[in-house]
């Protein structure tokens, strides 16, 4: 008996099992639809762009009525086929998320909803199909797509000093609109008490006054006609020029604190949102496995 007769046969090598994550149907619409890092992702994002520019096009075009009473029908049939296909993008969205919830209230998912309402609503309120320009927001996109890593590092840094800044900025949006209020209602009461014909008919209409003159726009449209009315309005116009730095100097302190951790575009299976460290194995927002 020989030496190969006397070895016992090793068994054949089995394959490897194959990855969950590979068999799961919606890891892999989800790698195409919300992440640009593949091929198939990037094409996807590409097409859907030119398919969001093509649309933008033609609302605009739609109002123009030498271009609509020659190519209206044409335009319109367009608009509803990109319309049909952005729907069954959205439902293909909802549909390979663990929680879609968390994507239909985020922000980018109120976007794509409120970019196929309008044509839909246009069936019921002639015109409203004209408001479908919101789709223009889906464009920032491009920044992740084809890899501009600056503009999305500094779109992170922007959204980041955002958060931030924001307790801060509704405290300064309080005050402000406090000292609106009590200039406005004061200048109604001057007005009124000391000529017969004010233009300040009502606290509302002083109000509206009031914030034209401390944002320094000035319209001109109304103004306080008696001495006592013009000195509070003069106040108010050096403290509207006082007013604009604050919000600026809050946000730009809070830019310069803003972390400048390397992200990328992978994008949560759970909670679909992106901006994660390139060495990041959970989400940072809701704690699931990327």
């Amino acid at each position: 008996m020989t030496d190969s007769e006397l070895m016992p046969e090793k068994p054949a090598a089995e394959a490897p099992p194959e990855p969950h994550k590979a068999a799961d149907w919606r890891f892999r619409w989800h790698e195409i639809i919300f992440e640009a890092d593949t091929p198939k992702g990037k094409a996807f994002d590409v097409g859907l762009l030119i398919a969001i520019v093509i649309s933008v096009l033609i609302v605009m075009l739609q109002s123009v009525q030498a271009i609509d009473e020659h190519y209206g029908k044409w335009l319109n049939i367009t608009e509803w086929a990109i319309t049909i296909a952005f729907s069954i993008e959205y439902a293909m969205r909802i549909a390979c998320v663990r929680e879609p919830l968390r994507y239909i209230f985020s922000f980018w998912g109120i976007v794509d909803l409120l970019s196929i309402l309008p044509t839909y609503v246009g069936l019921i309120i002639p015109g409203s199909q004209a408001l479908s320009v919101v789709r223009v927001l889906r464009l920032i996109r491009i920044f992740r797509i084809f890899r501009l890593h600056s503009y999305v590092q500094e779109s992170r840094v922007l959204l980041e000093a955002l958060r931030a800044a924001r307790p801060k900025i509704v405290v300064f949006l309080l005050v402000v609109m406090s000292l609106i209020l009590v200039m406005g209602t004061t200048v109604y009461v001057i007005e009124n008490l000391y000529s017969e014909s004010s233009d300040f008919t009502s606290i509302p209409k002083s109000i509206y006054w009031a914030i034209v003159t401390i944002t320094t726009v000035g319209y001109g449209d109304i103004a306080p006609q008696t001495v006592p009315g013009q000195t509070i309005a003069a106040i108010a116009m050096i403290l509207g020029y006082a007013i604009i730095i604050v919000p600026s100097g809050i946000f730009s302190v809070e830019i310069i604190a803003a972390s400048k951790a390397q992200t990328n575009t992978q994008a949560c299976l759970t909670c679909t949102k992106e901006g994660h460290d390139d060495d990041a194995i959970y989400c940072k927002y809701c704690g699931s496995k990327l």
